[in-house]
């Protein structure tokens, strides 16, 4: 079942070497359990989508030419997404600040390929007033 996302949620990358979390800035003040909850919209790099330790995939062009130094040896490099779309689909039916809820079954691409997809929501359960 779909679970909400708010701030400190854990993500993953396809082609990252570390989890990275949710960074949500109390912009639509909405909380869950007193800490912001997301919407489609927070997909800026180095501001809500932090970097995955290392990055392994050949498309990115600091790991393809790291590659070539190394005379074909994959290289990783440090993270930098690149996420210049929202995050897909996210809750349609559920609008928080104009767009649809964040819930963890969205995903988001990044420019080099990667796929990104939450581990844990950073919620577990929802407070009815």
């Amino acid at each position: 079942m779909p679970m909400q996302v708010c701030m400190g949620a854990s993500m993953k990358c396809s082609f990252g070497m570390a989890p990275s979390s949710l960074v949500v800035l109390p912009i639509n003040r909405v909380q869950t359990s007193q800490v912001p909850d997301a919407n489609i919209m927070d997909h800026i790099p180095m501001v809500n989508i932090m970097p995955f330790g290392m990055c392994i995939t050949p498309s990115n062009p600091a790991v393809a030419a790291a590659t070539a130094a190394a005379l074909g040896v994959l290289t990783p490099v440090p993270c930098v997404p690149v996420t210049p779309a929202p995050w897909i689909t996210g809750a349609p039916t559920v609008l928080l600040g104009n767009f649809p809820t964040l819930d963890n079954i969205s995903q988001l691409m990044c420019t080099w390929g990667g796929v990104i997809k939450f581990v844990t929501p950073g919620e577990f359960t929802v407070e009815v007033p």
